[in-house]
């Protein structure tokens, strides 16, 4: 398949792209969520 014969190669790949996916995911579901309401990110 596409020239990478060791399996290993091919997993590597799958779990690179499938956790790229999830943190797309985690930011689109967390983009606009409440940050407690601490205005600006100041911490007192």
């Amino acid at each position: 398949m596409l020239g990478i014969p060791d399996p290993a190669v091919w997993i590597a790949y799958l779990l690179s792209l499938g956790g790229a996916i999830l943190c797309v995911i985690y930011g689109i579901i967390n983009w606009n969520k409440d940050n407690g309401g601490n205005e600006g990110g100041k911490k007192r």
